[in-house]
Parts: C-alpha cells; sequence; structure tokens
C-alpha cells in the first residue's frame, strides 16, 4: 500500500468522547486507521488501546488525514479547532462536522477552511452513544456531493444509514426534526412505563409487548431497558448536553414560524432533571424525574 492509500484509508477524529470514541472502535473493526485528539487524557489513552494514533492537536490530525470528523461539544471547541485545522489541512481534504451546533457557527466553519482549499460538510448523525456503539447511526450528510463521494465509505464504518441530503445545511435541519421527535418519544416512553408501573404491571412485560406493537417507537426501544432497570450512568445522552440541542430546536421552530406545543410541553420535565441535578445522567432518567412527582400508592389508597 503507497503512502497515499494509506493516507486514503485514514480517518482523522477530533472529540473523542461518547460518540467520537465510538466511530473510533468501529472504524479500527472496519479496517480503517484512525488518527485522533481529545483534551481528555483518558479518552486518548483508549483510542491508543484500540490500536489507534494519538495526536496533541487538531492540526496534528489534519496533517496525517485527508477525512476528518468533527465530534465537538460546542461552539467555542468548533471555532478553537477550525483555527489549528487551517494551519494543518492539505488542499483537497474534506472536513466532516457531525456536531448538533447552530448552523451559523457550522458555516463559518465551511468559510474559514474554503480559504485553505478544504471542504467542509454539515454531517449530523441520528442515535444515542448506545447505538453509536453497535453502528446503529444515522448520518445525514450535506454540502458538495463530490466531497461526500470521498468520505461516504468512511461513515458506513460507523453507522447503519448514510444519506446525501443535499445542500450544505439540510443535514442539520433534518437533525432538529429528528431531535424533536427523540424529545417527545422520551418523555412518552417515561410517561407510559410510569403508568404501567402503578397499575401493577411487569415492566419487562410491557416493554417487549410494546415494542412489538403500534406504540413502539425507537426511543422506547432505546430507552425503555434504562428506565426499567434505573440505568442512567454512565449516560448515552446526557441531560446538560441534550438541552443545548433543544435550544437549538426551539430557535429552529421560533424562525420558521412553526408552533412546536408537544415539544413545549416536554421542557419543564428535562429542565426539572437539571433542577435535580441529573445534568450528567442519561436523559433516560426523565423516568425518575416523573416518579418524584408521584406519591406511593398505599398512602392514596
Amino acid at each position: 500500500m503507497t503512502a497515499e492509500d494509506k493516507r486514503a484509508r485514514t480517518v482523522g477524529i477530533v472529540g473523542l468522547g461518547i460518540m467520537g470514541s465510538a466511530y473510533a472502535k468501529n472504524l479500527l473493526e472496519a479496517g480503517f486507521g484512525v488518527v485522533g485528539t481529545d483534551v481528555a487524557e483518558a479518552a486518548l489513552g483508549e483510542l491508543k488501546s484500540l490500536g489507534g494514533t494519538v495526536a496533541s492537536t487538531a492540526r496534528e490530525v489534519a496533517e496525517a488525514a485527508d477525512i476528518i470528523l468533527l465530534a465537538l461539544p460546542s461552539v467555542k471547541a468548533l471555532e478553537k479547532v477550525t483555527a489549528e485545522l487551517a494551519a494543518g489541512a492539505r488542499t483537497g481534504a474534506v472536513v466532516c462536522e457531525m456536531g448538533t451546533l447552530p448552523l451559523e457557527a457550522k458555516e463559518a466553519c465551511r468559510a474559514a477552511l474554503a480559504a485553505h482549499g478544504v471542504e467542509v460538510l454539515d454531517c449530523p448523525v441520528s442515535g444515542t452513544g448506545a447505538q453509536a456503539a453497535v453502528r446503529d447511526l444515522a448520518v445525514y450528510a450535506s454540502g458538495s456531493e463530490p466531497a461526500f463521494a470521498k468520505v461516504e465509505a468512511a461513515f458506513k464504518g460507523f453507522a447503519r444509514d448514510v444519506r446525501y441530503t443535499g445542500a450544505f445545511g439540510t443535514g442539520m435541519k433534518l437533525k432538529y426534526i429528528a431531535n424533536l421527535l427523540v424529545t417527545i418519544h422520551n418523555l412518552s416512553t417515561a410517561e407510559a412505563l410510569l403508568l404501567a408501573e402503578r397499575a401493577g404491571l411487569d415492566l419487562n412485560l410491557v416493554f417487549e409487548a410494546i415494542r412489538s406493537g403500534a406504540g413502539n417507537s425507537r426511543m422506547f426501544e432505546v430507552r425503555a431497558p434504562l428506565m426499567i432497570e434505573g440505568r442512567y450512568e454512565p449516560a448515552t445522552m446526557k441531560h446538560d448536553i441534550y438541552v443545548k440541542d433543544l435550544e437549538l430546536i426551539i430557535d429552529f421552530a421560533r424562525e420558521m414560524r412553526s408552533p412546536t406545543p408537544l415539544m413545549a410541553a416536554t421542557l419543564p420535565f428535562y429542565f426539572a432533571a437539571l433542577a435535580e441535578g441529573r445534568g450528567k445522567q442519561d436523559t433516560a432518567s426523565l423516568f425518575a424525574v416523573l416518579k418524584g412527582m408521584t406519591t406511593p400508592r398505599e398512602s392514596e389508597d
């Protein structure tokens, strides 16, 4: 394999948190080389133990790979990484911004790197950390179609469904819609399970019965087992991060002048989870939030 062939089979990852580390593991298992960086030493150690190559900075990642995935937690992190990539990325490289961030922040990254001959794609993913671990993700890629063709094979190394959705920004708009439904279905799952519990039903029976019927949803399948077990840590999606996503959906709906009554009805419960100190817990802990609003049935009889 030539050096160019090796480089073409190498994927850079900036941000090795819940999602980025899952990308890395699955890409390595799919036969890609992975070079990555993160601010957390533990994340770098995990990458090294999996057989990946550790880089000190995003610039070093860009110097080693022409396909670069960004799995970052904030606009501030994206701005910092964009400056580092501008200093190290080669002309013709493709940067895939995978996060749930404001579209204007992604546009700024795109403009900054275009000046260096680097293409940026908007590629948010739909799925939790637990889904990412088993390649059960959907990628909504948007931007240059030729650039997408360069990275499609890498996406298929860690995702179940890879879609080219059109012009830059279409991916994020789809992610807003997907997360609106996730937000509602997560709370509806908690609500249904609590009603079932208070009715004296076996929750494992309820899970099996509901997921084979018309009341099922993907979030019911993913989150109901966590709720039944009361297993909220380690989180596959933390409340404090998800609330950021809720704010983006609200802003988008306001801009579109589109009513979102069910979405609005969920907000007090997500914020109640934060008020209870559940910021680092999985969003499945909405079940515990609802349960805390009830009294034991014995005291009601």
